[in-house]
This record gives C-alpha cells, structure tokens and sequence, in this order.
C-alpha cells in the first residue's frame, strides 16, 4: 500500500518533467560529421572568434600524438591553446577546479574537449562554472546553471556517452565517491565534431563497453514513458546502427565508415536520451560505479540484461520493435517472443565481446545500500515504465553476483 502511495508521487514527478521537456528549448550543437570533420570544427571556432581555447583531455591521448593534427590546425589558424589533461575515467569534482585553474590562468575564451565522455563532462561543468562562479555542488541538479557557459566544442573519440549532445554531465565527489549529476540546456556544446578517423585506434574492449553504453541510451530512451515521436526516430535509428556495427567495431577496428555509423549511432541515442530520459539501467549501473568505481560503460552493459529482463512485462511490443530493426526474425512472433530475441541477442554480444553480466567485486552486504542508491536516483530523475521496490531492486542486484 505504502509503495503503490510512493508511485504516485513519484509519477507526478515525472509528469512534471514530461511537461518541462516539451516547452523546455534544447538547443542542439552545430554538428561536422566525417573523417576529417575534427578539423573542419577548428576553422569553425576561428569564424566564431576564437583567440584562445582550453583543450580538455586525457595524458593517453596526448601521449599517442592524436591530438597533433588538431593542434597543428589552431597553429594555423591563429588560435592560441592551453591544455589540461588530467581527465581520468569517472572524473571528480577536483579535476574540473583544475582545469577552470588553468583556463582562468591562461584567459581562455573558450573550452574544447577532445576525448570520451569524462573529458567532455569535465568540460562543460568547466565552461559553466568560468561563468557561474559556483561550485560543482553547488551546480549539482536541474536547472541551477543561471548564466550562460563559455564557448563549449567537442570532438568525442569514442562512440559511447551522447556527451556531445546531452543536457547533462556527472563528475564525483573525491571523498564520498557520489555522482554529481548536473542538468541544463545551457550545457548543450555550441559545435560537435563526429570524426570516425579519430576511433579507429580505440581497442576493442573500449569499443564494445562505450558502444554498449550508447545502446543502453537508445533502448531506455526508447521504453522511457515519456518517449515521444521525435525521440522514437532517434532511438529506432540509433539502434539499428549500433545492432548492426558494434560486433563490426570490435572485430574490425579499423574500418572508418564502421566507426562512422557508431558515432552517429551513439549521436542518435543522444538525441533520444536528452528528451525521454533514463532508467533504472544507468541508476543502477551509477551505485556501481559509486561503490566499485565500475567503469560506466561496463557497469552499464552488465546491468542492462537483468533490468530489461524485469522490464519486459510492460515494454515487450517496444522490445519487440528494437528487435525488428535489429535485424532479428520476428515474423510470426508474440511480442513477448521477439522482445526476449533481443534480450538474448544482448547476452550473446556481451559474451562474445568479453564483457560479464555478473560483477566480481559485487558484495551480498552490499546490496541494500546500492539498491537504496539506485532507487533514489531513478524514482526522482527517471521515467521508468515498470517501478521496483527496495526488495525487487535487491533481487535484481543479486543476479548480478558472480558467486
């Protein structure tokens, strides 16, 4: 009784949220797309009057020399850089101030990010904070951006996280390890740049953990109960795309036009994610990544199976529709049918990518606190179409132990 009390107030939340997200504008990035699109992006920023840009990366990436063409194209143009590359996976609160230290120092008139999505979340909580004066914590929720950020670019080089087109951006807190989750158009990137070439180096583990991500973005965006018309298109494609070019991503790494379709794939999801939302999958995948630092991508791909498996109930004609496009025989099957050919379709390209639905360092005593956590998150963000309480949460926690 005291639960089914609880739904309601949780979905009139989510009414709410359903009615912000179709008078709310969200803006939508200038978008390069292509090999070579990285470069086309700089010349952009130099039309919009770029004098100096903080490039926010990762010391790999530095390392391997990726980023050396795109320098040499601001040499070119004129366009004096600094560069912070202290972005590490599932960036923290002091990474950002860092790196506002260095834009600060150097009176940088604008942000660039060039890497996966920590680089790109770290940037655009930098670009906020060079105009707000406020702390992450204090940022930390919807809507708390007041002013507008500085000149945002990205060039994401994986195809995984919609950072590029996402409303949102999370970093954690150093000492607690939770997940700030700030939300705002204003955090939109003003230009994105979808360069294949740039992926083409990314392993094949990254490749499936980041492309399962994305695909995780277009099936809960897709079964979200506030999905529209609009958000159904981007998901059905999205998931088209990344069915069909992730096993190719990660057995043929170097094939550009495959990475091409991933990262529009993963734009695509993106799109669909930053109007119709989340659920119970990044919630839950969250508390991991808060309590084990499980890498998101992954955490993501070992929850996604158990959630969708609870789900299916009330969402089997949508599952039924992702496995059509797909790819998957669907003919003459129920919808409850096809839903569980895509269910199982996930599980067999997790195996085959080498990625567990099971977490070794998943601890019994554990989950109730992250049950609790997951749940928090989800009932107050998340437009889920099938609720669970804290024991069915438990339950599905559980699946996921490795003994």
């Amino acid at each position: 009784m005291l639960f089914s009390l609880q739904v309601k107030g949780y979905k009139g939340i989510i009414a709410g949220f359903k009615v912000l997200s179709k008078v709310l504008p969200i803006p939508k990035p200038t978008l390069f797309t292509g090999p070579g699109s990285s470069l086309e992006l700089c010349t952009s920023m130099a039309h919009m009057g770029t004098k100096k840009v903080l490039i926010v990366t990762d010391k790999v990436l530095l390392e391997i020399g990726l980023l050396k063409p795109l320098l040499a194209k601001l040499d070119s143009l004129n366009i004096a850089y600094a560069i912070y590359d202290g972005i590490l996976p599932d960036p923290t609160n002091e990474q950002v101030d860092a790196g506002l230290s260095v834009l600060e120092s150097h009176r940088c008139d604008a942000v660039l990010a060039f890497g996966g999505g920590s680089s790109m979340d770290a940037a655009k909580l930098i670009s906020a904070r060079a105009t707000n004066k406020k702390t992450v914590n204090q940022l930390q929720g919807v809507l708390k951006v007041r002013k507008a950020c500085l000149p945002l670019y990205v060039i994401p080089t994986t195809a995984g996280t919609g950072s590029e087109v996402s409303v949102g951006a999370v970093v954690s807190d150093p000492k607690t390890h939770k997940k700030s989750l700030v939300i705002d158009p204003k955090l939109v990137p003003k230009m994105a740049a979808l360069d294949g070439a740039l992926m083409t180096g990314l392993p094949p583990m990254i490749t499936a953990a980041t492309g399962m991500d994305a695909l995780t973005h277009a099936i809960e965006s897709y079964v979200s109960v506030i999905a529209s018309e609009e958000t159904d298109g981007y998901a059905l494609a999205a998931t088209r795309l990344i069915m069909e070019n992730l096993p190719k991503a990660v057995a043929q790494g170097d094939d550009v036009d495959v990475r091409q379709a991933m990262a529009m794939g993963s734009f695509y999801a993106g799109l669909s994610m930053t109007k119709a939302s989340l659920g119970y999958v990044h919630a839950i995948s969250h508390s991991f990544g808060a309590k084990y630092r499980t890498p998101h991508g992954i955490g993501n791909a070992l929850v996604l199976p158990h959630v969708l498996d609870y789900s299916k109930p009330a969402v089997a004609e949508r599952l039924a529709k992702l496995a059509q496009v797909s790819g998957l025989d669907v003919a003459n099957k129920s919808d409850s049918d096809a839903a569980q050919l895509f269910i199982d379709r996930i599980r067999e390209m997790l195996e085959a990518f080498g990625l567990s639905t099971t977490l070794d360092l998943l601890k019994r005593e554990d989950i109730p606190e992250l049950a609790k956590a997951a749940l928090k998150e989800a009932h107050y963000n998340y437009p889920v179409p099938l609720y669970m309480d804290q024991n069915t949460c438990e339950g599905v926690i559980r699946k996921m132990l490795a003994v």
